[in-house]
């Protein structure tokens, strides 16, 4: 059987770093990492326990967000950039619960790619 990869769960007093909220239609991703890219906690709606339709939903985005930012918080976070990715519904309600968990946010930025007429969109749904 392979060996088991020792975790790292030192405390590393890292006080600013960046959030990064992936949300599409169907889940949401929150990421916090410091300044250089190297993660130090994650979250997500399917890693809160929702299964199915329920990982789309904001109170799912916001269990996600609260359980990434209490890690964070652990190692020393204090304040923290966000950047928003996606156009899904979870984007406010993460962005409320990364701000009541006590970290002050200095910067909300949209890195949205935004096509100038590139790949043909999904067809609309018929219901």
């Amino acid at each position: 059987m392979a060996r088991q990869a020792k975790k790292n769960n030192s405390k590393k007093n890292i006080v600013n770093g960046i959030a990064h909220i992936k949300s599409t239609f169907n889940n949401t991703i929150i990421t916090i990492t410091d300044l250089q890219g190297e993660t130090i906690s994650w979250g997500s709606s399917g890693a809160s326990g929702f299964k199915g339709a329920k990982k789309g939903t904001p109170f799912a985005a916001q269990t996600a967000a609260e359980k990434a930012a209490k890690k964070a918080l652990e190692q020393g976070l204090q304040q923290i950039e966000v950047m928003v990715n996606g156009p899904g519904s979870g984007r406010e309600t993460a962005i409320r619960a990364l701000q009541a968990t006590g970290i002050e946010i200095t910067l909300i930025k949209d890195i949205t790619p935004i096509p100038h007429n590139g790949c043909r969109p999904p067809k609309k749904r018929r219901v």
